[in-house]
């Protein structure tokens, strides 16, 4: 059983918390930190980030992030011996990455070098999904399972692909864009049935996440976990405790657990 099977059934009614941070930001010890505060804080699975100059997905926050420690020198190699440390720590804590294909396609061997790092699953972000079969296929030589982004406007066709391609969960993004904290996004339960019917993998919402009621609005809508990056990203900016931002939107997670059991 891969990490997120096992953690999906280990939360039963419990919703999953993702927590995304970007590698290398402000430095690898202080980046180490961080990801252990997110397990510290109650986060269920790790999404990270490699610092890359053109990531078009992301909003002003974590692009700032990005550049910062692109500007510190962190590369991709360094990206690697952070999960690795991460995992020789937290040896049964989901990790994903989330990058852009010219990092993947500019590394020979970048899947080998993930899957030996520790890394459960990769997002690529800018790939479409028409696109997505021969990454996949090396993912999956690899050991690392595949995660493709679903909104609420992909066609049916498309949908069936994702389904069929993604393994580890279904990333459903909840609103056009970019991503940050700047708006809330709209969670469209037709998405999570019409995932169900194409037996797609767990529906976990991404984009505009940073509030218990976010949280509660997602679960709502039928996913099954949220990703909350840009306000985490934000908060160690500013010196706070991740902690207690994690704590917050964990405990909005459990409230699922608790209405299925009155």
């Amino acid at each position: 059983m891969s990490r997120y099977a096992a953690m999906f059934d280990g939360l039963g009614h419990e919703a999953a918390l993702g927590a995304f941070v970007m590698l290398g930001n402000p430095d690898l010890k202080s980046s180490a930190m961080l990801l252990d505060a997110l397990v510290v804080g109650g986060a269920d699975m790790i999404e990270v980030g490699i610092p890359f100059s053109d990531p078009v997905a992301d909003g002003p926050v974590i692009q700032a992030a990005a550049l910062h420690a692109l500007n510190a020198g962190v590369r991709v190699a360094d990206c690697f011996d952070l999960m690795a440390g991460f995992r020789a720590r937290h040896p049964n804590v989901p990790v994903g990455i989330l990058t852009y294909a010219n990092i993947v396609v500019a590394r020979p061997g970048f899947m080998h070098d993930a899957a030996t790092a520790g890394a459960d699953s990769l997002l690529i972000a800018d790939l479409p999904a028409l696109e997505a079969e021969r990454f996949v296929r090396q993912m999956e030589q690899a050991g690392i399972e595949p995660v493709l982004i679903a909104a609420a406007n992909t066609p049916g066709p498309t949908l069936t692909r994702i389904a069929s391609l993604s393994k580890s969960y279904t990333y459903c993004v909840s609103r056009r864009g970019i991503t940050g904290t700047h708006a809330a996004g709209q969670f469209d339960s037709s998405l999570i049935r019409r995932l169900d019917a194409a037996g797609a993998p767990p529906p976990v919402f991404g984009f505009g996440i940073s509030t218990q009621e976010h949280v509660r609005m997602a679960i709502a809508a039928g996913a099954l976990g949220v990703i909350c990056g840009s306000a985490i990203v934000d908060s160690a900016a500013r010196g706070e405790d991740v902690t207690e931002l994690i704590r917050s939107l964990k405990a909005a997670t459990r409230e699922r657990l608790a209405a299925a059991m009155n």
